[in-house]
């Protein structure tokens, strides 16, 4: 199987293409039957709390399991990405935050436009500053440009954070409010276990202090999150009975002013019929990249709104560098595995195919390692650079406004102090 190279990639994405997509079948890393655990939704006490629902496949209707979400996929995806490019393997725009001079706050690091929930369009920026302190990011020539970027002209989201692009933003919390910019998802994948089977699991605790049950806990009157054993010690109610303590502000249910609500004493063996984990005939990864949403994006300008010497040519470039970015971040994803949370290790039973599907139809077969995809997006970055959109790769450099660190700084002592984000 040849490997996808730059002339295939420019021909498929300018051309007849319509998709890029990966259908990687995944076994559960114990083997055939073993147990994975999904993730788990809010649901009515009496409901199995997984996402289920009947799909269709090879014509048969078949119980399917939600094991990864499009935006969890997504996040796995930018997370493989941030690391490809903090190693130097991958060289493309990455604004961050950076909390490393804030007094408190050290450890928080930078928080980067790959990890910030809604990218560049994220609270994170627009309550930051540019490095003199001077401006919030949306007053600076940078977050002006991105505030009027639309699809009809996204030079400024492709030179400041082209993955938003490619993973989609909407800029609602800017300066235009709901009307801000909406640039739709390109790139979307999910995980799904097919015929799939519930099962239960089992929890228990053996103290190995033998601390009882029926021990009374009361609030310490010295300290609300404290407790002590001595109703003398204890902080009384208006009807001047001891308080029974909980380490949250709803109480504990029926463990309040127990041991367990201190996590002592035993843990009555129970069973766990809705959220006990799963098995299934296999999982399969489904990723397509959709190169008509790419060919709706237009470049008409610079940063400065400058007109582009030849918009066609670049807008050619710039959805070529967004295809090559996107199959990057599916191969860097797939390099990191599959270990999608406890008890949900997947791995894959084929190496990875990348099918080109045209507007016919016809689908042609491509192998892709990590070598090669970082290979593709520098050559096709390459040429964008060569038509007037060149990527920098820290094109702004930000810091928290005082007020911002001041409320992480707040919220953080709350924490400490045992107030919950309920009180």
């Amino acid at each position: 199987m040849a490997t996808l190279g730059i002339d295939q990639l420019k021909a498929f994405v300018c051309g007849n293409g319509v998709a890029l997509r990966v259908r990687q079948k995944l076994q559960p890393a114990g083997g055939d039957g073993d147990k994975v655990f999904p993730p788990t939704y809010a649901t009515g006490d009496s409901q199995l709390k997984y996402a289920v629902e009947q799909r269709v496949v090879d014509g048969k209707e078949v119980t399917a399991v939600l094991l990864d979400s499009v935006a969890s996929q997504a996040n796995r995806m930018e997370e493989a990405l941030l690391e490809a490019w903090e190693a130097g393997d991958l060289d493309f725009p990455v604004i961050g935050v950076d909390f490393s001079d804030e007094e408190g706050l050290k450890e928080i690091g930078r928080i980067t436009t790959l990890q910030a929930p809604h990218r560049i369009a994220d609270a994170i920026l627009r309550d930051s500053v540019e490095s003199s302190g001077k401006y919030l990011f949306r007053d600076t020539r940078e977050g002006r440009a991105f505030t009027d970027a639309t699809p009809k002209n996204a030079t400024a989201v492709y030179l400041l954070c082209p993955t938003a692009l490619i993973f989609g933003v909407w800029d609602s919390t800017g300066p235009k409010g709901g009307s801000g910019s909406k640039f739709q998802r390109a790139l979307s994948s999910e995980i799904m276990a097919i015929n799939a089977v519930a099962g239960s699991k089992v929890g228990s605790r053996i103290d190995p202090l033998g601390i009882q049950a029926n021990v009374p806990v009361y609030q310490s009157k010295d300290d609300p999150h404290e407790w002590t054993i001595d109703e003398s010690e204890a902080a009384k109610d208006k009807k001047d009975n001891p308080i029974l303590f909980s380490r949250s502000s709803g109480g504990d249910g029926k463990n309040r002013g127990k041991p367990s609500s201190i996590n002592h004493s035993n843990v009555t063996p129970d069973i766990d019929s809705f959220a006990g984990g799963i098995t299934f005939a296999y999982a399969v990864q489904t990723t397509v990249l959709s190169l008509p949403a790419l060919r709706r994006l237009k470049f008409k300008t610079d940063l400065g709104e400058q007109p582009l010497a030849d918009s066609r040519a670049a807008e050619h470039a710039c959805w070529v560098a967004l295809a090559a970015l996107g199959l990057a971040a599916v191969v860097h994803q797939r390099e990191h595995g599959y270990d999608l949370r406890s008890r949900c290790l997947l791995v894959p039973d084929s190496a990875l195919v990348i099918e080109a599907v045209a507007a016919d139809g016809t689908i042609e077969e491509y192998s892709l390692d990590v070598g090669a995809a970082d290979a593709l997006v520098k050559a096709a970055a390459s040429d964008a650079a060569a038509v007037g959109l060149a990527w920098e790769r820290e094109p702004v450099a930000l810091k928290p406004a005082e007020k911002f660190a001041a409320l992480v700084r707040k919220s953080r002592e709350l924490a400490m102090a045992g107030s919950s984000e309920e009180d």
